[in-house]
């Protein structure tokens, strides 16, 4: 019921698809850590890939993303990576890979955590920003790279997030709280008129706080 009425829906989940379906494409895609590969209508050239077989899912390749060498070098178009960035414990050797088997001009479409919760431990190792994600694709022309929320609607995230992964006084039902408190939170963005990158407020920011970004990079 809750989800029926949005509570408990997932503030930022459109949004990850609206940046998808901004780079839709027919040619080949590499979907590292597929999940249940729900981006296949996008991406209708889809090899999925994971690191072990996963039930309802076909998984084509399975494999740790820090070594795909049983996929030859430029053989894709496109290498999804959807929430997976935060989860590998070597990004840089894993970024090399996915940069490996890219054609020439082939795209790396990923999108990563920044202010968010523990999640899927313990296999949960690091947390991203914008400056850092340049460095790590500094070997990519970045063709987008944007935050998944605002400041204020963070803050609505982790409000639900903890609805989602933690009790309220040992009693189910008091989840709501959270569930509210998001509801409420993510329409007071007016509030803050502007932002800075320190606290001395001498560099202007935008987005000090995002739950995560969406990255779209082209091999050079």
């Amino acid at each position: 019921m809750l989800d029926a009425i949005g509570l408990t829906r997932k503030i930022t989940r459109p949004r990850i698809r609206a940046f998808l379906q901004r780079h839709a494409s027919g040619g080949r895609v590499l979907d590292v850590g597929c999940g249940a590969a729900g981006y296949r209508d996008l991406f209708p050239q889809l090899t999925t890939l994971d690191l072990t077989p996963r039930e309802g899912t076909k998984v084509d390749i399975v494999a740790d993303a820090h070594d795909l060498s049983q996929i030859p070098e430029a053989s894709f178009d496109v290498v999804l990576c959807t929430e997976v960035l935060e989860h590998l414990h070597t990004p840089a050797k894993a970024i090399a890979e996915f940069r490996r088997v890219l054609k020439s001009g082939g795209q790396l479409l990923l999108s990563t955590r920044f202010i968010f919760p523990l999640h899927d431990v313990p296999g949960d190792y690091y947390r991203y920003t914008k400056y850092g994600l340049r460095h790590l694709l500094k070997d990519f022309e970045i063709i987008e790279l944007i935050e998944e929320a605002s400041t204020v609607e963070t803050l609505a995230v982790l409000e639900q997030r903890i609805g989602f992964q933690c009790e309220t006084l040992g009693f189910r039902p008091f989840k709501l709280f959270w569930f509210l408190l998001a509801a409420i939170t993510r329409w007071c963005g007016w509030l803050l008129s502007r932002e800075y990158g320190d606290i001395r407020q001498k560099v202007p920011e935008k987005n000090i706080l995002t739950s995560g970004y969406y990255v779209a990079a082209k091999k050079i």
